[in-house]
Formats: C-alpha cells, structure tokens, sequence
C-alpha cells in the first residue's frame, strides 16, 4: 500500500540570505542543524551520515542564494525522499525561506515511520529557525550519543525531565566532565525536548525503535570525540531505562 506525503514550511529568521544559503547548502552549516555529519557536492550531491543510515541525495537544483533542491531518487520499493528550500531577502537583513518535502513510504507499515518522520522534520524545521536566528554565520560541531533502549518511554522521560532540571520553559544542569548547561527550550513534544543555550543548541530524544538520543550543536572549541563519549556515559548514568 504504501503512503505519499508531503508538507511546506515558511521561516522568517533574521539572517541574511548568505546565512541562510550557507546553512542549507554547505556541510557545516547542515551539521549545525541537522543530524550527524553531511558533506555537500555544489550542485551534485548531498551526503548524510547517522548511526549508520548513510544517504546520498542528487541536487536537483542550485541556485546559490536563491533556491536549492535534492533527493528525489526512488529506491526499488519506490521509496523516496526530496527537499525543497526557497529563499527570498527582505528588508533589515531578514530573510523568508520556504521548506518543501515529500517523499513515499512504502508498505503497510509506513504509519509508525511516516509519524517519527513528522515529529523529526518538526524539530528539524524548528532549529534550522533557532540556528538562523540566534547563531547564523557560526558553524556547530555535531554530537551525537545513544543511550539505552527503552520500553516504557513516558517513564523514560519523566526521569529525563528530572535529569535535565527541566522547570518551565529553562533547563539547568551540569552534566559529569562537561560544561554546565543553563538554557531555554524552543522546541518540545511527547518525544523531543530541545534546548537552546548561549553556545550550543541541545537535543533530547526518543529515537526511531527504542533508544534515547542526545543530538546537540556544540558552536565552541570541543573534542567531538571526547564530547560525545562524555555524553553517551551521561545518558547510560542516568537510569533511563
């Protein structure tokens, strides 16, 4: 049966077209958004990597400030995936930019894919917004860290909740070996829990199939590898489970 979907997105952020084009069109800047590492091809190809999903996505169109598009090739089940961003410069230095995607699922299973796909591409749609208005033109090291799988994820996340000292709208807490974390959230549902700090955007999450994620935007001087071994042992101390 399969099923086919699609859904647009509209920004006002207050960053220069520039901005906005380095942050979809470039690899650091869709590292300082997204998920995991991302390579980028001007004109040909955008490369993703995440805990070993590995896509490639054919650039279908490249206009540098102006429009960009990939994705779009079919998988012999006919599944797919493509991405649409359109950019318009307004006045003050602002910037309108308009998010397309659509994609098919295929199978009679495609529900439970198709409503983690929804509540990802809101968050995603969500910190690309941050990220432009509160840290465009700066480029974030990505970490990410896997915690333990879980059954019972409400359970999970009320000793997430207590875990990340969230109180409101603001999280404080300082997790073991690394920096202290004081921020606000700007992103929040049943599975995702977003924060933004001075110098990083944090990320915590109910992954596809079970496990909790941390998938965070690190825009000062780290060790990747240091940092997310610091938080993959965070996630594991804090009796998720």
């Amino acid at each position: 049966m399969g099923h086919e979907f699609s859904r647009t997105d509209e920004l006002r952020v207050d960053a220069t077209p520039d901005q906005v084009w380095a942050a979809i069109a470039t690899g650091p800047g869709i590292d300082s958004w997204f998920m995991g590492r991302n390579e980028v091809d001007p004109g040909q190809v955008v490369r993703q990597a995440f805990a070993g999903y590995e896509p490639s996505h054919t650039v279908t169109a490249w206009e540098p400030g102006k429009w960009l598009a990939y994705g779009g090739d079919r998988a012999p089940d006919g599944r797919f995936v493509a991405f649409e961003f359109l950019i318009e410069g307004r006045d003050h230095g602002s910037t309108v930019l308009r998010i397309a995607n659509s994609g098919f699922l295929p199978g009679d299973d495609w529900a439970d894919e198709f409503e983690a796909m929804a509540k990802g591409n809101a968050l995603f749609v969500s910190t690309l917004a941050t990220y432009l208005n509160h840290f465009a033109g700066r480029f974030a090291t990505p970490i990410t860290a896997v915690g333990p799988m879980v059954t019972d994820w409400p359970r999970t996340r009320a000793k997430l909740v207590e875990a990340i000292g969230l109180d409101g709208d603001r999280v404080r807490f300082t997790p073991d070996g690394l920096p202290p974390v004081d921020g606000v959230v700007y992103f929040e549902n049943e599975d995702i829990i977003g924060v933004r700090a001075d110098d990083a955007i944090y990320r915590f999450m109910r992954g596809f199939r079970g496990p909790v994620l941390a998938c965070h935007h690190i825009f000062s001087d780290i060790s990747r590898e240091a940092t997310e071994q610091a938080w993959v042992a965070w996630l594991k101390s804090k009796d998720l489970t």
